[in-house]
């Protein structure tokens, strides 16, 4: 099974939104914060299974830049100095297929370490 392969990648700034066209029809609108708290980065993930980290109080992050990484993938620039981690297109394209379960499971760990969510 090939990987899909991103036909446009666009960035609304305003908006905070990362916009992915992929070759095979699929195209996602993925807010900064959801790419934020979901980063690859080891930081973020940890180095082996249930290692990661639970990130918060990114509701404001924006995106600064999109680095290419070879013909795989991109590092994405937050403006809060986080600039690790490498967004594969094959990682973009489940964040986006699976932006509803993964954000919901989110706000639930949210929930369940007590913190309380600033909108805005």
């Amino acid at each position: 099974m090939s990987v899909p392969a991103p036909v446009e990648i666009r960035l609304h700034t305003l908006s905070r939104l990362l916009e992915v066209s992929f070759d095979d029809g699929a195209r996602f609108e993925l807010p900064a914060e959801y790419l934020r708290v979901h980063s690859p980065s080891a930081e973020v993930q940890g180095h082996g299974p249930g290692e990661g980290v639970l990130v918060t109080g990114k509701q404001r992050v924006g995106i600064r830049a999109i680095e290419p990484v070879g013909h795989y993938a991109v590092r994405l620039v937050f403006d809060d100095g986080h600039d690790t981690g490498l967004y594969t297109w094959k990682y973009l394209h489940e964040l986006g297929e699976q932006q509803e379960a993964r954000w919901r499971s989110y706000q639930q760990r949210v929930r369940d370490a007590g913190v309380v969510r600033q909108d805005g």
